[in-house]
């Protein structure tokens, strides 16, 4: 009885660690997910900047040069 009772508390605990292996590699695998589009999401700011500083150089409605 006692044996069964710590064989069956062993198993448990295998599982237990298992599942915490998996979620771990799961949570990495998101981190790193996370971290691409971070700084995807980054690098879209700095170009819509870039072009917003580009259209503000050159008015809109001004004449082309051979007028």
């Amino acid at each position: 009885m006692n044996e069964d009772r710590i064989v069956d508390i062993e198993i448990k605990l295998t599982r237990q660690e298992d599942l915490v292996d998996t979620l771990n590699k799961t949570v990495y695998e998101q981190q790193k997910k996370i971290d691409e589009l971070e700084a995807l999401c980054m690098a879209l700011v700095h170009r819509v900047k870039d072009l917003v500083d580009a259209s503000q150089q050159t008015p809109l409605n001004e004449p082309p040069p051979h007028y």
